[in-house]
């Protein structure tokens, strides 16, 4: 009799914190904490992180960092007010380097790990880019621009800042040379190792410190890439050696401990083709080079090295889920370490390779920090509760990873979010999210505007349409030389099936995307006329014009295939614009102003052709200061309260409220912080 008296005294007591839960809302995900360069010592000890948390009176993201144990103990703030950036241990755990902005400049600077404050180590005449540690702690080597000289400052600043499109160092937009530069960090001693006029990428120095590996371009036209080779250069003489000669851009560069040979990822060895990123390994002294990572048919990212040389341990994503991986190096043999229904990203790994440094999520937990030893993955110690709020607060999306039939036979695959206390035989409205890319992908991580759509009341589908990485090669060639024909059907066969489902009212549907996105969105509204309502952002409308101004290596070799004036009419065909008089969907348009990804001219072309069509209501949403991402909180606010009341507008008929941003109290927060 007791225990049923609890468990009833206990369903009580639980039943107002059920009640008191609500949906999401823009304002909630902006003000989430987010995870910010974890990093852990090099002895596994310890771990460095940032939170950036909203500063919405100063409109901006401010980042702290953080000191805490393996063990998920003794937390506290690790740097003052001055903060960092590019946080990194010295090999021996001594130090922790920095950077920070000195006069305009970036500068390094150093923290014992035991304790004190940090000092400005470098007082280098240009900003310090990337950097690493020599293997004894006892150099550092960075990458930066060569500086003006002063005769060529003063010019500049009296108005001489013309410059030559195109002409190196020069692209579209004003270049400059750089070089690798070494550091001694007890003399303070620098010594510029490149020499030649070119523009460095990635690079690399040798464990013994003898070699330096390097990625370079000897021009900087936009679309040219894939012109960068490889070089290697022996520390202290002047001449370099190339290493690769062809078409094909490559990155990430890593010796083994032999001093010889070297791991480099690219995605062929000959041309710039569509396909996901491999591994090779390369003989630095005959050139001889071998692809090592052909056993893993999904998107590789972030591998590091075992002290042996013998494996790879890397994030590996296959279709909508995200584990760690390893590779042999000799064998090929790919080894998976984790099976979670989610997302698990390596953020670091200890010097010896026993502890691993990752974060977790899924679409319904945000992420958070995690720590274990490699033969302990599935018993990790959580470091980072970030958002408790959301889990213990707000009522949150159901999901589902569906599968369908396209047109031809492709099986396609994609996320359903379902909105909460959706009833049996209730048709909800539908909105079809479109990712980024082409060769982005929907993953099994947590999306906070989705459940903020989900708490509106939408069915949604989130497709992985032919062209989405993580389903191999040939997936991911899906739409070349047919960008909006394959793709769109991957699309409106999803749709059909959610309809076909009773779950969706297929007079109330909308569409939305951004990038890729915001394009195939555009040719959708073009196509169909079963929409009510469409969200374009950072689109690409006219792909004649925007050869000459944006990116165009893409549709150039993949997507469409020639260029305006050998392949003129596909050019044409399949640019949304063209198809402008066909649109019967009330259309916004989303653009920053500093967008060189997607030139913001491009959704001009669209919207005015609506306009002056003026069949459907259209309206162009132009944000200062914003390139291809939005990093102003206040942008991003009203970017996303213009579309939901854009599309609560034409798909429900609602004029929608926005909710109302509760007003920070900064003096109150200076006091509590007292």
């Amino acid at each position: 009799m007791k225990k049923i008296l609890l468990f009833f005294l206990l369903l009580i007591i639980g039943l107002p914190a059920v009640a008191q839960k609500r949906v999401m809302t823009t304002d909630d995900y902006l003000n989430m904490i987010n995870l910010r360069s974890p990093i852990i010592s090099p002895a596994g000890d310890f771990v460095i992180f940032g939170k950036s948390t909203l500063n919405w009176d100063d409109n901006k993201y401010e980042t702290k960092y953080y000191h805490i144990s393996s063990a998920g103990e003794d937390e506290y703030q690790y740097l003052g007010k001055e903060g960092g950036s590019d946080l990194k241990f010295s090999p021996d755990g001594k130090y922790l380097s920095l950077k920070r902005s000195v006069d305009g400049t970036s500068q390094i600077f150093l923290l014992p790990t035991a304790g004190g404050e940090a000092v400005q180590l470098t007082e280098h005449k240009s900003s310090v880019g990337s950097y690493e540690w020599s293997a004894d702690s006892k150099n550092i080597y960075f990458k930066s621009d060569v500086p003006k000289s002063k005769e060529e400052e003063k010019e500049y600043k009296a108005g001489y800042d013309h410059y030559f499109v195109d002409e190196a160092p020069h692209g579209q937009q004003e270049g400059k040379w750089s070089h690798v530069w070494k550091f001694e960090v007890d003399t303070k001693e620098e010594t510029q190792i490149t020499h030649d006029e070119h523009i460095v990428g990635d690079f690399e120095v040798s464990p013994d410190q003898t070699k330096l590996l390097y990625t370079a371009r000897f021009e900087n036209r936009r679309n040219q890439g894939n012109k960068s080779e490889i070089f290697l250069l022996a520390v202290g003489d002047s001449v370099s050696v190339q290493l690769t000669d062809n078409n094909a851009p490559e990155n990430s560069l890593t010796w083994l401990p032999d001093n010889e040979q070297f791991i480099y990822s690219a995605a062929d060895d000959e041309e710039h083709e569509l396909r996901q990123d491999k591994l090779w390994k390369m003989n630095s002294s005959n050139k001889q080079y071998e692809m090592i990572s052909q056993r893993f048919n999904g998107d590789l990212r972030g591998y590091h090295l075992s002290p042996d040389g013998e494996r790879l341990y890397f994030s590996g994503t296959v279709k909508t889920n995200t584990n760690l991986f390893s590779l042999n190096i000799e064998t090929g043999e790919v080894t998976q370490h984790t099976d979670m229904s989610g997302t698990l990203r390596v953020a670091d790994l200890d010097k010896d390779r026993s502890t691993v440094l990752f974060t977790k999520e899924d679409v319904v937990t945000p992420t958070d920090l995690y720590v274990a030893d490699l033969s302990e993955l599935n018993n990790p110690t959580r470091l980072t509760d970030l958002n408790p709020m959301v889990q213990d607060s707000l009522i949150l999306a159901e999901y589902e990873v569906i599968k369908w039939e396209s047109t031809d036979g492709l099986e396609v695959e994609g996320i359903k979010y379902l909105p909460p206390e959706l009833e049996n035989n209730q048709k909800a409205p539908f909105l079809l999210h479109i990712h980024g890319g082409p060769a982005g992908v929907f993953t099994n991580s947590f999306t906070a505007r989705y459940h903020v759509w989900a708490g509106l009341g939408y069915v949604q589908l989130a497709p992985n349409v032919r062209g989405s990485t993580a389903y191999g090669d040939d997936f991911l060639r899906g739409n070349m030389r047919d960008i909006g024909d394959g793709d769109y059907q991957d699309l409106m066969t999803g749709v059909d099936r959610l309809v076909n489902e009773g779950e969706v009212d297929p007079n109330k549907m909308a569409v939305r995307g951004w990038s890729y996105g915001g394009i195939l969105g555009g040719t959708v509204i073009t196509k169909t006329d079963r929409f009510k309502a469409a969200s374009l952002g950072a689109m690409v409308s006219d792909w004649s014009s925007e050869y000459a101004l944006g990116f165009n290596y893409d549709v150039r070799l993949w997507y469409i295939g020639g260029e305006p004036w050998t392949n003129p009419e596909d050019y044409r065909m399949r640019s949304p614009a063209t198809h402008a008089a066909k649109v019967t969907t009330p259309t916004l348009f989303l653009h920053g102003e500093k967008d060189r990804v997607d030139t913001p001219e491009q959704s001009m072309i669209f919207f005015t052709y609506l306009q002056d069509i003026g069949k459907v209501d259209t309206r162009y949403v132009f944000f200062k200061r914003e390139g291809h991402g939005f990093r102003e909180p206040r942008n991003q606010r009203t970017r996303d309260i213009e579309e939901i009341k854009w599309i609560q507008k034409y798909t429900l008929g609602e004029e929608w409220d926005p909710w109302e941003r509760a007003e920070e109290n900064k003096e109150e927060e200076k006091s509590d912080q007292n």
